[in-house]
């Protein structure tokens, strides 16, 4: 066996040793480079924007657990009637109801078209001093101008209140604020159950009585 032989073996021999390495290294670097691009894509999806929730379409707010579950002065029945006659099947509302027949504004209310109105709770009323309230009762020009100072002209959704400005039945402005099911009117009044429907109104049912500037 000649020196030039032995060589040829040697080659041989070597490359048979290396293939192995090799095929291990290429196997370690594309492993690698899939764990790279899975922790890209682990990244990706941890850096993406969690989906915002959708605001609820029905009534809100915690007076909402004072209307009645069944009958019609619960939140389906109301929504089967025009917004006065609505309003007076409400235990809550039997104050307001009063002052609207008071005023004569009934039919003025239920033949109205897509509108708002903003609902003073019994509550709401009884803040307001008796020889005050009394006095109002007895002045319909008053009365009509209070109560309509409460009737927007539209219907308005809750995403429409968090920055909102409206005019009013009475010719006055009305403005909302607040966000995520939680509204203030006129700075002064908080929306404790909203976004009621009626048959011709949605309704916010509210804790203070809107007094309109003299």
């Amino acid at each position: 066996m000649n020196t030039r032989h032995l060589r040829r073996i040697a080659v041989t021999v070597s490359a048979a040793a290396l293939l192995p390495l090799a095929l291990t290294a290429c196997s370690s670097d594309s492993d690698t480079s899939a764990a790279g691009s899975d922790s890209g894509a682990d990244k990706a999806a941890s850096s993406a924007p969690a989906k915002e929730t959708e605001p609820t379409d029905g009534p809100f707010g915690p007076g909402c657990a004072t209307v009645p579950k069944e009958g019609a002065g619960s939140f389906d029945g109301m929504a089967q009637d025009p917004v006065a006659t609505a309003a007076s099947n409400n235990p809550a509302l039997s104050t307001l109801v009063a002052a609207v027949k008071q005023a004569g504004l009934v039919d003025t209310l239920n033949s109205a078209e897509n509108i708002t109105v903003f609902a003073p709770t019994n509550g709401a009323f009884a803040k307001i001093p008796k020889a005050d309230l009394d006095k109002l009762l007895a002045d319909k020009a008053a009365l009509t101008k209070v109560l309509t100072s409460h009737v927007v002209g539209q219907k308005l959704a809750p995403s429409q209140l968090d920055k909102g400005s409206f005019d009013t039945l009475a010719k006055t402005g009305l403005t909302t604020s607040g966000s995520d099911m939680s509204y203030t009117v006129n700075d002064s009044s908080k929306v404790v159950c909203g976004n009621v429907p009626t048959a011709n109104a949605t309704v916010y049912i509210i804790d203070t009585v809107l007094m309109p500037a003299a």
